[in-house]
């Protein structure tokens, strides 16, 4: 049961994604509603003792969905860590089409336009929650936020911030003209030197291709990120790391 949620499809079938370690876990714990917990005599008996602070919601989930203990080798056996940490659990996951609680116009959303590498995407969550962003759009052909990397590479983040997977043309044209649209071009205007708000929608591209050119005749303020190393610097920036100065910059000026 637990293999087959390494799969996009199974996961859409059974409603449940895969958690890992105690971090992520029992962050997930607070906003998730956890289906199963697998865990080691260990973690379990940390809980007990409240360790970890997590004992109260703990309780309330074996008692509610019941607890699988493991040991080490089993835990090993069913994970999808080079190195199991204790405990994993099963979350239902959320509606990913809700976008009722997304306003561009009084708070500041991220959109995703084809981030396909998990590994970039957790990061991007990682870096929305640390810059107090609390949703991300994502169009259709992004990468699927519960697939077991992308959730261990959040850290945690996935438990703060909420991932919506929409027809961004359309959500981004039906804001056009009552939002500001930030996305990054070669042919930009600096980001240092530009005017930004603490409201709107800033789009990031794809890791090849960078922002559709649907979704870039949208964009209302085409932002750079300049090089400062003009001839001899790297081709273009990671769009996580690109994500990071984008986000960064936007708070520096709140």
């Amino acid at each position: 049961m637990v293999h087959s949620l390494e799969m996009k499809k199974n996961r859409k079938r059974e409603g449940l994604f895969v958690a890992e370690g105690p971090k992520v876990v029992g962050d997930m714990l607070d906003s998730y509603r956890a289906h199963a917990i697998i865990a080691t005599d260990e973690w379990l008996a940390k809980q007990a003792s409240g360790t970890t602070g997590l004992d109260k919601t703990c309780k309330w989930t074996a008692e509610a969905w019941g607890v699988v203990t493991v040991t080490e080798e089993e835990l090993r056996r069913t994970s999808f860590l080079q190195h199991p940490q204790q405990v994993m659990a099963l979350f239902q996951m959320p509606d990913e089409s809700d976008i009722a609680d997304v306003d561009p116009s009084s708070q500041l959303c991220l959109a995703l336009d084809g981030v396909q590498d998990p590994g970039n995407l957790g990061t991007i969550i990682r870096i929305a929650d640390w810059f107090g962003i609390d949703h991300i759009l994502c169009s259709k052909e992004t990468a699927d936020a519960y697939n077991p990397k992308v959730v261990q590479a959040t850290m945690g983040s996935l438990a703060h911030v909420h991932l919506h997977y929409i027809d961004l043309n359309t959500f981004i044209a039906q804001q056009s003209g009552n939002v500001p649209i930030f996305g990054t071009f070669l042919d930009g205007k600096d980001i240092y030197s530009t005017q930004l708000s603490q409201s709107g929608i800033i789009v990031m591209g794809n890791e090849g291709n960078g922002i559709s050119d649907s979704v870039s005749e949208l964009v209302s303020h085409r932002l750079l990120i300049p090089d400062f190393h003009e001839g001899k610097s790297a081709e273009s920036l990671n769009v996580a790391i690109a994500t990071a100065i984008v986000c960064s910059e936007f708070r520096r000026r709140g």
